[in-house]
C-alpha cells in the first residue's frame, strides 16, 4: 500500500513537472523574442503558473519517492490551498457572470451587447482603462475583424457574429449607419440616428473601428462570461481530481509514518 500510494503521487507529479517545464519554456521564449503586446501580457502569469507547478511537483516527488515527511506535509498543505482556491474561484466566476445577455436585433442574425448589463466587478477590473489597451492589442492580433468576405448587406445581416465581432467590428445598429462592407460604414447626411458616444467613436480606419466603443467592451465581457461558465464546469471536474490526488497523498503520508514506525520497532517497511 505504501508503494502504491507513493507511486501514484510520484507519477502525478512527474506529469505536472513536465507541464511546469513547458510553461516556463514558453514564457522564456516569449520574453526572449520580439513578442506582441498581447503575448507579453501572458508572459507573467504563465511564468508564475509554471514556477508554482514546479515547486509543488518537486515537493510531491521528493516527499513521495524519498519518503521525506516534512516535504510531503508541505505538498499536502499547498494542495489544500489549491482546493480552496478552486472552490473560491468557481463560486466567484458563477456569481460575477450571472448578469449580462445579448439583445436580439430584428432582422439580424447577430446580437448586440450593452456594457451596463454586466457585473460591476467585470466592468471595473477587467475592461478598465488600465487593461483595455492590452485587450485591444489581443483583438488586433487575433484579427477578429479581418475575416469578413465581400457580401451584400442582406447576407451580412444574416451572419451569426461573435460578441466581439458584433461589438468591435461594426457600429451599433441604433446609430443608423449605412453599410458599404463589413468594416466600412457611412454616416447618414443628417448624422447618427442616436446621440450615443459609440456612434461618434466608430471609425472606418481598420486600426480603430469600434475598439474603443462601450459595445466592444461589452462584447469582450460576453465572451468572458461564456468562457468563465465553461471554466466553472471544468473546475468542478478538476476539483474532484485534485481531491482524489490529495486523498492519495494523505494516504502516502500516513503510510510513510507507519513504515518509519515499523522500521524503528525492527519490523519490515
Amino acid at each position: 500500500m505504501v508503494r502504491l500510494s507513493n507511486g501514484f503521487v510520484a507519477c502525478v507529479n512527474v506529469f505536472t513537472l513536465l507541464l511546469s517545464c513547458a510553461a516556463l519554456a514558453t514564457a522564456a521564449w516569449f520574453f526572449a523574442h520580439q513578442s506582441t503586446t498581447c503575448q507579453k501580457f501572458l508572459v507573467e502569469p504563465l511564468f508564475f503558473l509554471g514556477l508554482s507547478l514546479l515547486i509543488v511537483s518537486l515537493l510531491g516527488l521528493l516527499g513521495s519517492c524519498c519518503r521525506v515527511q516534512p516535504l510531503l506535509w508541505a505538498y499536502l498543505f499547498l494542495m489544500f490551498l489549491f482546493i480552496l482556491a478552486l472552490i473560491g474561484f468557481t463560486i466567484f466566476s458563477i456569481v460575477v457572470t450571472n448578469q449580462g445577455m445579448g439583445k436580439a436585433i430584428s432582422g439580424r442574425g447577430y446580437k448586440e451587447y450593452r456594457l451596463g448589463d454586466y457585473n460591476n466587478w467585470l466592468q471595473n477590473y477587467v475592461v478598465n482603462d488600465g487593461n483595455w489597451d492590452k485587450i485591444k492589442s489581443c483583438l488586433a492580433d487575433a484579427n477578429v475583424c479581418s475575416s469578413f468576405p465581400q457580401e451584400t448587406v442582406a447576407d451580412f445581416n444574416k451572419r451569426n457574429l461573435s460578441p466581439t465581432q458584433s461589438g468591435c467590428c461594426k457600429p451599433p445598429t441604433y446609430c443608423g449607419y449605412e453599410y458599404k462592407n463589413a468594416t466600412f460604414w457611412t454616416i447618414p447626411k443628417e448624422g447618427p440616428a442616436a446621440p450615443d458616444t459609440d456612434c461618434k467613436t466608430w471609425s472606418n480606419n481598420h486600426g480603430v473601428l469600434c475598439y474603443d466603443c462601450m459595445s466592444c467592451k461589452a462584447g469582450v465581457l460576453a465572451n468572458i462570461k461564456k468562457e468563465w461558465r465553461l471554466l466553472a464546469a471544468t473546475n468542478t471536474t478538476l476539483l474532484i481530481v485534485v481531491i482524489v490526488i490529495y486523498s492519495v497523498g494523505y494516504c502516502a503520508l500516513r503510510n510513510n509514518r507507519l513504515s518509519s514506525y515499523r522500521r524503528y520497532k525492527g519490523g519490515y517497511p
